[in-house]
């Protein structure tokens, strides 16, 4: 009998995260069982239970994490995100190996950049894993997007995994499992991690708890993509923070004023190797996008403003 844990199998996040409320932890408690029990216990068909039964059977197919994201990929690969002013910000894309993280108020159009980033990947035969939080980008959108494209004949949805989740629970089993999804499938190229902000809402964790399973997160994605050449994109709503009369955060007293912050401070993710940019919407079809701070930025120096203005047609920022 094993006590090795079962986040690290060969299993998809989704297949872990009923496995983890079910009460199974390690590959004794699935040696305990039976492949008809557990499909039992997980509501899934006999042959998912019994894919399971041999992940747990077989070898770890674990990446050497000392291969170096350059020997994989080279330094200089960079993939279009489909927005125009964002490329410009970026340097000319999305880099491997970088996390772009994207704030913006309800409606800014962030989800649609990150579902149009997945083009860019697909079109290049690389895998995607697309997780969202609160239902803003469906499989139906991705895959439209994906028509317009030069693999329309097969829409390209072969190489995207999509997971929706809807409780913490989900979350937590999600972010402690990721690290051996990917190990397991490492030519994911692309992680999407939308509306991220929605699962850690005040209500949702203790402060405490909020942030272990981010330290979590930000450690993950540090090891990813530094060993795995993994590129990230995370969007989040801003968030609405009370000022009082002096300019100092309060809590709302007579007269205070409130301003839209990111819901992440700068430091949830690697600083290293994060981009973060926040869309400014000034009319209902315009806008600036700017950028917050990039790996290149010095910390506690003041640096230059950097946005480029954007224009909304049909709905879809360019």
């Amino acid at each position: 009998m094993s006590d090795r844990p079962l986040s690290t199998l060969s299993l998809a996040p989704n297949m872990l995260s009923a496995l983890a409320r079910a009460g199974y932890e390690t590959v004794k408690d699935i040696q305990d069982s039976t492949p008809e029990q557990l499909s039992k216990d997980l509501n899934i068909p006999l042959p998912a239970s019994q894919a399971v039964f041999s992940a747990a059977a077989g070898p770890s197919r674990a990446l050497p994490m000392t291969q170096s994201a350059a020997a994989m990929m080279g330094t200089t690969k960079q993939y279009s995100t489909g927005c125009q002013p964002l490329d410009r910000l970026l340097g000319g894309g999305l880099k491997r190996g970088f996390i772009l993280e994207i704030n913006g108020p309800p409606g800014s159009g962030k989800e649609q950049i990150a579902a149009s980033a997945v083009k860019s990947f697909v079109e290049c035969n690389e895998q995607v894993l697309f997780v969202d939080m609160q239902n803003m980008v469906p499989p139906a959108t991705i895959k439209r997007i994906l028509m317009n494209g030069p693999r329309a004949e097969t829409d390209g949805m072969d190489l995207v995994s999509y997971l929706s989740f809807h409780s913490t629970v989900e979350i937590v089993a999600f972010i402690r499992s990721l690290t051996a999804y990917l190990e397991a499938n490492p030519s994911t190229a692309l992680l999407v991690l939308n509306s991220l902000a929605f699962p850690f809402q005040p209500h949702t964790f203790t402060l405490k708890s909020r942030f272990a399973i981010l330290d979590k997160l930000k450690q993950t994605l540090a090891r990813t993509c530094a060993s795995m050449g993994l590129t990230v994109i995370i969007t989040s709503q801003l968030t609405t923070k009370m000022l009082e009369g002096n300019g100092q955060p309060g809590s709302a007293p007579p007269g205070s004023k409130s301003i839209m912050v990111p819901s992440f401070a700068h430091n949830n993710f690697p600083t290293g190797r994060t981009y973060r940019v926040i869309i400014v919407p000034q009319t209902r079809t315009t806008g600036v996008m700017r950028l917050l701070s990039a790996p290149t930025h010095v910390p506690n120096r003041a640096q230059p403003l950097r946005e480029e203005p954007y224009q909304k047609v049909r709905g879809v920022i360019s």
